[in-house]
């Protein structure tokens, strides 16, 4: 056996992460407040950097006389939970009712599935179990629209609890799950045919009057400022960036110049303040005009939800933003992370209004999926299996596997053929 020493070359990409790209990827994840605060910490230690407008700011820091006399801050999961304990609910009920009421968003809205809520309980309690608590318990607690799993249940639970006559109810209830309508325009017109025109008309400014973020009312855990707000205009949506209070930076050029004689002897560590601080303000800036750029193209896929047109959001994913903005996904994921759009009703999260589609050649929602499967079923004389309702809606052009039915149709809590 021989050994011999042989040189061999190889050629291969690796990607490099800098501190200072580590630390710009860390700015784009930070809220509103997170990010002022940063700032302002920054301000303190580096010279360099000095406020435009010196607007005040608020910050999560207390004055603990003033904290003192102020009365004990109501969350919205401490609300809830008051309220839970006045019932006269069983343990299991209770343990339920409490992870459910920690796994709401700000507004009130439950984001998770119950799959999920299961694997919380450590599969303690079942699906159903879960489903029963959050339908006939948490959704009957004030205020009205709290553990709605989407925009349209909010509404609808805002309404039940209203006056409303027979005709009425009918129509809140087409309007938000007839399948057919695109926006409540199209409603209104197919609906004269079978209710008053100013019946209708009563009923759709009630769904609009809903307040879409009930949580909001309370003091959150985390202070909540939106970063982008829609203004109001004669055609579509005017969204900009919300600049007040928001620290406007630059670099104090008289102090850089001092910096810069060589016969200081500290010139190299003031060198890389000056440096850390053009970092900070290109890397805001950047992260500034991304978050407006993704809270624009948002607002724009979402118009007719945004106008009050519609309670239907248009089927949109992370992937599809990455490509329009020719950003990754990984940058839009961050984006995403608690950033708020200001809207005329009230404060909506970014991430609540994406919906990605469950086909691959149509673009469906996973609620207007629901739809069409409990319409379908519903419809139809007999007891169709999954595999038959695959059939049917692939051949409507949806190209949807056995499974995605079957979950679909447990998450509308419908049994199968064999048990209807």
């Amino acid at each position: 056996m021989v050994i011999k020493l042989v040189r061999e070359f190889q050629q291969r990409q690796q990607l490099s992460m800098t501190p200072q790209l580590r630390k710009s990827i860390d700015l784009l994840q930070l809220s509103r407040i997170e990010i002022i605060n940063k700032i302002n910490a920054e301000i303190e230690d580096n010279p360099f950097i000095i406020k435009k407008d010196p607007a005040e700011i608020l910050s999560p820091g207390y004055d603990d006389e003033l904290m003192a006399n102020l009365p004990e801050m109501v969350t919205l999961p401490s609300y809830l939970q008051n309220q839970l304990e006045d019932l006269r609910l069983t343990n299991e009920e209770n343990k339920i009712g409490a992870v459910i009421i920690q796994s709401l968003d700000e507004s009130g809205l439950l984001s998770i599935d119950l799959d999920e809520l299961e694997e919380l309980l450590e599969f303690k309690s079942s699906v159903e179990d879960i489903r029963l608590v959050l339908e006939n318990i948490i959704q009957h607690l004030d205020p009205a629209g709290i553990g709605a799993r989407n925009f349209k249940e909010l509404v609808h639970l805002q309404l039940k609890r209203k006056d409303l006559s027979m005709n009425q109810q009918e129509l809140v209830h087409e309007i938000l799950f007839n399948p057919d309508f695109k926006n409540f325009e199209h409603a209104k017109s197919t609906l004269l045919d079978r209710f008053p025109a100013e019946e209708i008309q009563q009923t759709l400014s009630l769904i609009k009057a809903c307040d879409l973020s009930p949580g909001l009312d309370f003091e959150s855990i985390q202070m909540i400022y939106p970063d982008v707000e829609i203004l109001p205009a004669k055609e579509g949506l005017d969204i900009q960036f919300i600049q007040e209070n928001f620290p406007q930076l630059s670099l104090d050029s008289e102090l850089e110049q001092l910096a810069k004689d060589k016969k200081n002897p500290v010139n190299i560590a003031l060198q890389e303040k000056i440096a850390d601080a053009k970092w900070l303000i290109r890397s805001v800036k950047k992260r500034n005009e991304t978050v407006r750029e993704v809270g624009e193209l948002i607002c724009r896929m979402q118009a007719e939800f945004l106008l009050g047109q519609s309670l239907q959001l248009n089927p949109l994913s992370n992937l599809e933003l990455a490509r329009e903005l020719k950003l990754s996904p990984s940058t839009i994921s961050r984006i995403l992370r608690s950033k708020y759009i200001q809207t005329p009703k009230g404060a909506v999260s970014m991430r609540s209004l994406l919906s990605a589609s469950v086909s691959k050649t149509r673009r469906v929602t996973p609620q207007q999926l629901m739809e069409e499967i409990a319409r379908v079923i519903s419809d139809s004389p007999q007891k169709l299996s999954d595999q038959k309702l695959v059939e049917m809606l692939n051949k409507r052009g949806f190209n949807l596997a056995r499974r995605t039915i079957t979950k679909y149709r447990l998450k509308l809590n419908i049994p199968n053929s064999r048990k209807r």
